[in-house]
């Protein structure tokens, strides 16, 4: 077992287990934490050991999304060098191997778009998936402006990524965002035993199973579109004003832009 920023990073015979380790913070993702998920995906599709990846969360939420700060930076020309959740976004695309998410709590922004890169995704009744990016003036990212429409329809894909809707875990289940709702208690248990199931399958069958039924070269040159578009947006004034608002605790004035 390692830990690096934020990210507990554990093999258990054939599964690689990627725990979001931030709870006090609810697991915002930062740079350095992208950076270790990104390793993470990297040394499962590297070690013919492994066969299964989990990617699941300590204390009560998944995810937050992205770490607002680090958006604000980039808005403001500070961001880093090198932004580690294209390496860890175009991972998952590609990723031969089956993946299972636990989810409960809140499932922000990329919390909620790395599921449709998950094989199996594991909910309660308290999951949250939200898709606010046009609340903040930015547009979709990881393939979600493709993937999720194809998921769920574009009614209520639409509805998710413009207006912000909270979708709960019951209903994620009703969708297809999800595959198993279980008790709070059974999340994590879950989540295991699907992986190891899943790890006594033939691994050559389960490989070119999802060749066949995810195209990881065209899910990560989606990936690519929506990164120039979010970049540009990074640096609009209505993502300023978007990131000013947070930080100032108030509502945002989007009218001032046309």
């Amino acid at each position: 077992m390692n830990s690096s920023s934020h990210v507990i990073t554990s093999v258990d015979g054939p599964v690689l287990t990627l725990t979001l380790n931030r709870p006090d913070k609810k697991n915002a993702l930062t740079n350095a934490m992208y950076g270790a998920l990104a390793d993470g995906v990297q040394q499962a599709h590297d070690d013919p050991a492994i066969r299964c990846i989990v990617i699941r969360a300590a204390g009560d939420s998944f995810t937050a999304g992205n770490d607002l700060s680090d958006f604000a930076s980039i808005s403001a020309g500070n961001g880093p060098a090198v932004r580690h959740v294209t390496r860890f976004l175009h991972g998952l695309a590609r990723a031969e191997k089956p993946i299972v998410a636990a989810v409960n709590g809140l499932a922000v922004g990329v919390g909620t778009t790395m599921l449709l890169h998950c094989d199996v995704v594991c909910v309660t009744e308290s999951a949250r998936l939200i898709t606010p990016f046009v609340n903040l003036a930015l547009v979709p990212e990881a393939a979600s402006s493709q993937l999720l429409q194809a998921r769920i329809g574009y009614a209520r894909a639409f509805t998710m990524v413009a207006l912000g809707d909270p979708v709960d875990g019951k209903t994620a289940v009703e969708w297809g965002l999800a595959r198993y709702l279980v008790a709070p208690e059974e999340l994590q248990s879950k989540a295991q035993s699907v992986a190891a199931l899943l790890a006594t399958k033939p691994i050559g069958a389960l490989k070119a199973t999802k060749r066949l039924m995810r195209d990881g070269e065209q899910i990560a040159a989606t990936m690519d579109a929506e990164s120039d578009v979010f970049a540009a947006r990074l640096q609009s004034p209505e993502a300023a004003e978007a990131f000013r608002a947070f930080a100032e605790k108030r509502a945002p004035n989007f009218a001032q832009f046309s």
